[in-house]
């Protein structure tokens, strides 16, 4: 179902598991309704006090992250991969497919039109002034992911299509396998519709490749660069014999003959176009689906914004080795700690990709604990924004608020407003809100899809808990 225009702000309106709309083997398909909204809680680890407003805001942003803009015909995509979600060596490898992940672009143009709409912030009143897009804008490094990317954000026509006119990929209703949702049918054709009980939904994959426009975003924003813009599905290093075959028209089906599963991940990693050697079928070649590299998106691998009182830093924290988690070099340490010096009399907000948690690549530097003593030394260092984890998340750090906001690819397919001002009692409040976008055409079908996929969904771990989302974060005031 296609959900109507509805409230955005969850203090107001809350969206969750309905009616069940169809029944499968393993579990029934629900629709999702709106629910009593979900008041701010007040977190007080470093800080208490009043938080009425004494003045305006300090700032205030949007934060967006794991977008996921998907070329879902690509050959340099492996869906046969999902076959092994339930064998641990495959972890770092999935997810391979999602069935909503042909409507992506509609849910993150609802996501950019419902912040333009937003006129104030929920408890400043003040206007938003930035968004942050913290990585992981595009799925599989591909230049015709990148390009419909920036027309979301920037404003012009997406085109969801690539290689030759209409939908030809895994959901298409003759290609082999049963794991992989196909709308057009037949019914109960596939695992998706007999076992989780979802719907057939004839012609939505040709009506999701057709051409539209996005407004673009009326925010300045910023962006950062994410491992699913740097390796093959966020993992593997791109190749020269990898990036020939993404723009080509051999696209496997099954797993490469011989593979050893216990380094499944490592052989991804370091050679992905073996993972094209299995049975294949013929699709057409586009040339637009190049690699990208990092100056096609970002000017600088890391940089600062200042807007008012307040530095943004900007952090590359991608691995150039491969593989999915992220970790950071004494290099870029050295020039955070000069913009840090530089910027002692401004409140200082860090923007990356990875959250200290997932600082853990093997194959890098793992220097997370070094970031962390030298963020620690800064008592005007008052929040970290990040993403990669697809869940919201806050914790709080050694005298800074890390929040991490979940993906807009899955449930709940949300955004953050973040706004920053002063309590009545002179302390520091970092108030965050979570939004859904409007739900309207395509996108709504995106989040009902993205709700009802088995452990990614109303039942998983994605949405936090209410002191991840709604929250007030008090700090004493670092001047």
């Amino acid at each position: 179902m296609r959900s109507p225009a509805r409230s955005v702000l969850t203090t107001e309106r809350t969206l969750g598991a309905g009616r069940v709309v169809r029944y499968g083997s393993k579990a029934a398909y629900r629709e999702v309704v709106e629910l009593a909204g979900e008041p701010h809680s007040i977190r007080t680890d470093f800080a208490s006090g009043d938080v009425a407003l004494a003045s305006e805001a300090i700032v205030c942003i949007a934060h967006l992250t794991d977008l996921h803009v998907t070329d879902a015909q690509s050959p340099a995509r492996f869906e046969f991969v999902n076959r092994e979600w339930q064998d641990p060596r495959f972890r770092e490898l999935l997810t391979m497919h999602r069935p909503q992940e042909m409507l992506n672009t509609h849910a993150i143009a609802a996501m950019v039109r419902t912040i333009n709409a937003v006129e104030s912030a929920p408890l400043t009143g003040s206007p938003l002034q930035l968004a942050v897009m913290t990585g992981d804008a595009v799925d599989n490094t591909q230049h015709n992911e990148l390009t419909n990317f920036l027309a979301l954000l920037n404003g012009g026509t997406v085109r969801p299509d690539s290689g030759a006119p209409g939908y030809d990929g895994v959901q298409r209703t003759d290609w082999p396998g049963d794991i992989y949702w196909k709308p057009d049918g037949p019914e109960a054709g596939d695992v998706f519709q007999s076992g989780l009980g979802f719907p057939t939904h004839t012609g939505l994959l040709d009506e999701a490749a057709q051409p539209f426009p996005s407004e673009g975003m009326r925010l300045p924003w910023l962006r950062c660069w994410g491992n699913h813009e740097q390796a093959c599905q966020g993992v593997g290093i791109v190749t020269p014999a990898l990036a020939t075959a993404m723009t080509g028209s051999r696209k496997p089906i099954e797993m490469p003959p011989g593979l050893d599963a216990d380094i499944a991940v490592e052989t991804f990693m370091n050679q992905p176009e073996l993972f094209m050697t299995g049975d294949y079928l013929e699709v057409a070649a586009d040339p637009q689906r190049r690699h990208i590299e990092r100056q096609d998106l970002m000017p600088e691998s890391y940089y600062v914004h200042d807007l008012g009182p307040v530095r943004l830093i900007m952090l590359d924290t991608v691995c150039d080795a491969g593989g999915a988690d992220g970790s950071i070099d004494e290099v870029q340490l050295a020039w955070l700690e000069r913009r840090l010096e530089e910027g002692r009399d401004r409140y200082i907000v860090i923007l990356s990709h990875h959250g200290l948690d997932s600082l853990s690549n093997p194959r890098g530097e793992r220097l997370g604990p070094d970031l962390l003593e030298l963020l620690s030394r800064f008592p005007n260092v008052i929040l970290w924004l990040n993403g990669h984890i697809h869940a919201n998340r806050i914790q709080a750090r050694t005298g800074f608020w890390e929040v991490t906001t979940g993906s807009l690819v899955d449930w709940p397919c949300q955004a953050r407003l973040i706004e920053i001002f002063r309590t009545r009692d002179d302390q520091l409040a970092i108030a965050c809100t979570m939004v859904d976008h409007d739900g309207k055409g395509l996108a709504g079908l995106h989040r009902e899809l993205a709700a009802n996929v088995p452990l990614n969904g109303f039942d998983s771990w994605r949405p936090g808990t209410p002191a991840d989302r709604n929250a007030i974060l008090l700090l004493p005031r670092p001047f």
